[in-house]
């Protein structure tokens, strides 16, 4: 398999399930930590690596290394491997997965912006979903009338906040997320919340149409709930751990051990809380982006210039949700294909920015 983003949390945990599979890697894929990387490719043998920058080729410890996006896109077209396995971070993941389909490759997919950003010119018969809430629906999902899907939320750093000290959060204020470390722009993102609101935008390109919403549960062991127009509903209950999804990308009847089963007796309770505009400002937006899907791609940009912003300390937390908003009602039209998708991302990248 070619893994993108062998480095961060969801490479670092599809390499233990290919080890454990016994599963050969052709290529890796890393943006700029190269000791982790030497470390991959001492344990992994991979006949290809591709770092971000030039200036890094020499740091790699193998004779076979490229750089830049126009390398991960020739090693994608080159590679005899049938799966993808896309970690990407932002708009910057969007290439290589058109390209691994029209490739004919199937694509693991954790690079949210592809299916958030141009998810209407994306064949989603080619995609394996490995976010755990888009694998607990798929694994909930039976033959029978849906009435609802339902996502979990951990609700982020500021999920027990006072509210009105959020337009003073630091950037290391966001980084403390109550259940687990993942890298600095998705903890931001599950900080805004955006994070969810891209996983439902996911899940309606995945499954189609349908009535689809979020809740938040404290503890993470819950990712996913169908409610069936029987009246019934059914929850996915797993450790939070990308392994399980990741397993089953690889190989959809996996039957082998993957995690250890959550212990009812040991949680005790759980605590379910509904997700509010006061403390996350961009949810006055769900519903209609939900009816306006291809809209994603302006919500998307905003929100990572946005967050760049935050970064450099030129705006506030709170005011993340405001650029975001503001771009949303300021750019309405609809991408009529793939070009127009990159088209409308750099307009709106280019406004947010002051640049003409």
């Amino acid at each position: 398999m070619i893994i993108l983003g062998s480095t961060g949390s969801i490479g670092i945990n599809t390499l233990k399930v290919a080890k454990k599979l016994n599963i050969n890697i052709e290529v890796l894929v890393c943006g700029k930590n190269i000791e982790l990387l030497n470390k991959q490719i001492f344990e992994f043998q991979p006949k290809i690596v591709v770092v971000a920058k030039k200036q890094d080729v020499l740091k790699v410890n193998h004779n076979n290394v490229f750089y830049g996006q126009e390398a991960v896109l020739k090693v994608i077209e080159d590679s005899s491997s049938d799966l993808v396995v896309n970690a990407l971070v932002g708009f910057l993941g969007l290439r290589p997965t058109l390209k691994a389909i029209e490739c004919g490759k199937r694509v693991a997919l954790a690079n949210k912006e592809s299916l958030v950003a141009c998810g209407a010119f994306i064949d989603i018969e080619k995609i394996q979903p490995i976010d755990s809430e888009h694998f607990g629906l798929w694994y909930l999902m039976q033959n029978r009338p849906i009435n609802k899907m339902i996502i979990t939320a951990s609700g982020g750093a500021f999920r027990d906040w006072d509210i009105d000290k959020l337009k003073n959060a630091t950037l290391v204020d966001t980084q403390k997320h109550p259940n687990w470390s993942m890298g600095q722009k998705i903890t931001i993102d599950s900080a805004t919340m955006i994070n969810k609101m891209f996983e439902l935008l996911e899940a309606r390109w995945l499954f189609g149409e349908g009535n689809y919403d979020a809740i938040i549960e404290t503890k993470s062991l819950i990712h996913a709930l169908v409610d069936f127009k029987d009246g019934s509903t059914t929850a996915h209950f797993a450790h939070a751990s990308m392994q399980l999804p990741i397993a089953f990308a690889i190989n959809e009847k996996m039957q082998e051990s993957i995690l250890g089963h959550v212990d009812l007796l040991k949680v005790g309770s759980l605590e379910f809380r509904e997700i509010t505009v006061d403390r996350y400002p961009v949810w006055q937006i769900k519903d209609e982006l939900l009816k306006n899907p291809t809209r994603g791609v302006v919500v998307n940009a905003a929100n990572e210039v946005a967050i760049q912003k935050f970064i450099n300390k030129e705006i506030g937390f709170m005011d993340i949700p405001k650029i975001i908003i503001n771009s949303y009602e300021k750019f309405d039209e609809l991408p009529k294909n793939v070009d127009d998708v990159f088209d409308i991302n750099e307009r709106v990248r280019r406004e947010i920015r002051g640049v003409q």
